[in-house]
């Protein structure tokens, strides 16, 4: 996974975002529970987040994700999503411009360097920008599905994915192109195109149809 797939996706999520009314930024997400805004200002706040990360590390130096933790990252999301749809839209364009940035910044010898966001380093950090960028840009349900998900996306979140396995399952997950399985146990087949199996483990809508006996998944890790 390189730089360029991560800026790819972030030009694709600000382009759907660019000139939203305050009806569709209030209007509903496929999160349960989150609008149009909720999820902007989760981008947005995450993608701050992850630039102190990459600055932070590239100085030699650790620091919390968000400053207060959960609580207090639930509360700043909560607090920005009512926000006009010019605001958010502002909010996001700077804080996804300033991350690319941050990011531009990292040399071939700095990707091994440590951050606090799930204990990892700045390798595993673009990851998780991509899952983050290309994930919510289909919540936001702009016309952006796990559709248009690339197989190697599709792979990636797979993998990363696999404490969601039941214990005691062999879950096996087949598409005409790709056939992944995990765990041990009873095995499970489902079958589908990859991008809707993917959605569906990642607990997203499948914008096809899968067949097979979905067991429940546990939560993300």
């Amino acid at each position: 996974m390189a730089l360029n797939e991560v800026r790819a996706t972030a030009h694709q999520l600000l382009a759907v975002t660019a000139h939203l009314d305050d009806a569709a930024a209030r209007g509903d997400s496929v999160l349960p529970g989150w609008s149009r805004g909720h999820v902007i200002t989760h981008i947005a706040n995450f993608s701050e987040a992850m630039t102190r990360q990459v600055e932070e590390a590239l100085q030699g130096r650790l620091v919390e994700v968000y400053d207060g933790g959960r609580p207090a990252r639930d509360a700043a999301i909560e607090a920005g999503a009512d926000r006009s749809a010019a605001e958010l839209e502002a909010h996001l364009n700077q804080a996804v411009t300033a991350l690319l940035e941050a990011w531009d910044k990292v040399g071939p010898t700095d990707w091994p360097l440590p951050i606090l966001h799930r204990n990892s380093n700045l390798s595993a950090g673009l990851q998780a920008t991509w899952r983050e960028l290309t994930i919510h840009t289909a919540d936001l349900d702009l016309g952006i599905t796990p559709a248009a998900w690339s197989e190697d996306f599709c792979l990636h979140l797979l993998d990363f994915l696999r404490p969601r396995t039941p214990d005691d399952v062999h879950l096996v997950l087949k598409s005409p192109t790709v056939t992944w399985d995990d765990g041990a146990g009873e095995t499970v087949t489902l079958e589908g195109a990859l991008t809707d199996l993917t959605a569906w483990y990642a607990g997203r809508p499948a914008p096809g149809p899968i067949t097979g006996p979905a067991p429940e998944l546990l939560p993300w890790p």
